[in-house]
């Protein structure tokens, strides 16, 4: 405060030193962050020769995530370099002009000349504050693209619902599974709603994958060149899980459609002067009523293994058997939306595999079973 004694006030405070110095590091750091993206272009443009799943994979990171990063990155601190140099220089010249308003006031013979250095102070603290908060904003955005922000919580389940639309079907069919068979054993037609929609998820989720490349990929290297890595346990484990879950559904819903055209075909033969349309009634009855009946019927079978395993007339004990992996598909389910995680992952693959092949493929064959003793005539 001495220096400015004659004020009583610094009014642009502030060490241009500093900030020309914290300048050149920026601009420093932004030209070495220019040529690390210049380099990372440069390798995705020159990796052409390299080929296999690891070399897809390191262009697929390159080309998406990291360049972007690193130019976002330069452009910020090249920004924020400009800034804090255009700022220096005005911070020299408010330092100037407060070091000549303190003279004026220190010369000052009169009040009236004393009192207008100090107004000219003022308006000089004034114009120095608006510019210290125009760079202070400027910094600040600088900063937020800096680097990439961590999606939220909504955000990432959406993306992974997305990415990876296939999946996202099968875990709904597994936690409208899960769901389904707790609420069967209190309200089975409500329980078999579930089944159904559940059902055909698994149906949507087996279509999905088959048709997508990526989910093939794994099995027929497995098949016609023996490799069964983790990616094609992975896709083995989901296509058994999609096909076992699909088949209750569909024998029921097949069950329905031949009640359902046997019905259309005996209402045509008793009006055959009707029309077509006449015996659409009759039919979508009878496909409604069948689908039901035999959705209500194939639920109450238990999974072969389990009741072998299991041999007690305690419905505690049945029920939290049959219980039990359904609750493992909706935990992995769940865990897929977790943080990502190559321990979680396989864990989540074995418990699956162990799941489809203890549990969904024996239960979906014996209800296959009992609906196609009503299907068969």
């Amino acid at each position: 405060m001495a220096e400015h004694a004659a004020l009583g006030f610094d009014p642009a405070p502030g060490n241009p030193a500093a900030v020309l110095a914290l300048a050149k590091k920026l601009s420093a750091s932004a030209a070495s962050l220019g040529e690390a993206s210049r380099i990372m272009k440069s390798l995705v443009a020159h990796s052409s020769a390299w080929q296999g799943e690891a070399a897809t994979a390191f262009r697929a990171a390159l080309s998406k995530d990291l360049p972007r990063y690193l130019g976002s990155a330069h452009t910020s601190l090249a920004e924020a370099a400009r800034r804090l140099t255009s700022w220096h220089d005005t911070l020299v010249a408010h330092r100037a002009l407060a070091a000549r308003y303190e003279s004026q006031a220190a010369a000052a013979k009169t009040e009236q000349s004393l009192a207008d250095a100090r107004r000219l102070a003022r308006e000089l603290a004034a114009e120095h504050g608006a510019a210290a908060r125009r760079v202070a904003q400027t910094l600040d955005a600088a900063a937020d693209r800096l680097a990439p922000k961590e999606p939220g919580a909504m955000a990432s389940l959406w993306r992974k619902i997305t990415d990876d639309p296939g999946d996202a079907l099968s875990n709904a069919s597994a936690i409208l599974g899960a769901i389904g068979a707790g609420v069967a054993l209190f309200c089975p037609p409500a329980g078999l709603a579930v089944m159904l929609v559940a059902g055909g998820l698994s149906l949507a989720a087996l279509t999905t994958h088959l048709a997508d490349p990526k989910f093939r990929k794994p099995l027929v290297d497995g098949a016609t060149k023996g490799e069964f890595d983790a990616n094609f346990w992975k896709s083995a484990v989901t296509l058994l899980g999609d096909t076992a879950g699909s088949v209750p559904g569909v024998a029921a819903v097949a069950t329905g459609a031949k009640a359902g055209t046997a019905a259309a075909r005996a209402a045509m033969t008793a009006a055959p002067e009707a029309s077509a349309l006449t015996a659409l009634s009759p039919g979508a009855s009878a496909f409604r009523s069948t689908t039901w009946s035999t959705g209500l019927a194939i639920q109450g079978v238990e999974n072969p293994l389990i009741t072998w395993g299991v041999r007690t007339t305690n419905p505690i004990a049945r029920n939290s058997a049959n219980l039990a992996a359904p609750t493992a598909g909706l935990a992995t389910a769940v865990l897929d939306y977790g943080p990502e995680s190559d321990t979680i992952e396989h864990t989540s693959t074995a418990v699956d595999g162990v799941r489809a092949v203890a549990d969904d493929t024996p239960s979906a064959f014996a209800k296959a079973s009992r609906a196609w003793s009503a299907v068969r005539p």
